[in-house]
């Protein structure tokens, strides 16, 4: 397994935050917990994470997919993030301002060329599940 650590994971999420690009909208995710192949964060949802209507936006759902499952990938035995190749996310209840929302990614399986991982955003008060996502990340040849 590649040489990061829980500290190490919660850097590369400051780093996120610091970025002039879009990944700077990763500034209030907190790394929770991260265990060989599996990373959980938290967010509390704030006025710039909305949609039009007022809860949880979609593309903020999708970025929290992609960045934290790659952080799990990260944290496995090749340690490398990859490419993203594909990914899917099912969007099944809403969150709004001032809620805490847990993001739990998992490596689902990782071969040679590609990794595939999921990752569950859940309210954290409630349980309930908010989304769920796929991604597969092609990691290049060993």
């Amino acid at each position: 397994m590649a040489s990061w650590s829980l500290k190490a994971l919660s850097q590369v999420m400051r780093e996120c935050a610091k970025s002039p690009g879009f990944d700077r909208v990763m500034g209030k995710v907190d790394v929770v917990s991260a265990s060989p192949g599996k990373v959980v964060c938290q967010m509390r949802v704030d006025e710039e994470h909305l949609n039009r209507g007022g809860t949880l936006h979609g593309g903020m759902t999708a970025t929290l997919v992609d960045i934290v499952s790659t952080m799990a990938i990260m944290y496995s035995e090749r340690g490398a993030p990859g490419v993203s190749v594909d990914m899917n996310i099912t969007y099944m209840n809403a969150a709004k301002v001032g809620e805490d929302v847990l993001i739990t990614a998992q490596v689902l399986k990782q071969g040679r060329n590609l990794a595939f991982a999921t990752v569950d955003l859940s309210n954290k008060a409630t349980g309930k599940l908010l989304a769920q996502g796929r991604q597969t990340k092609h990691l290049g040849s060993s």
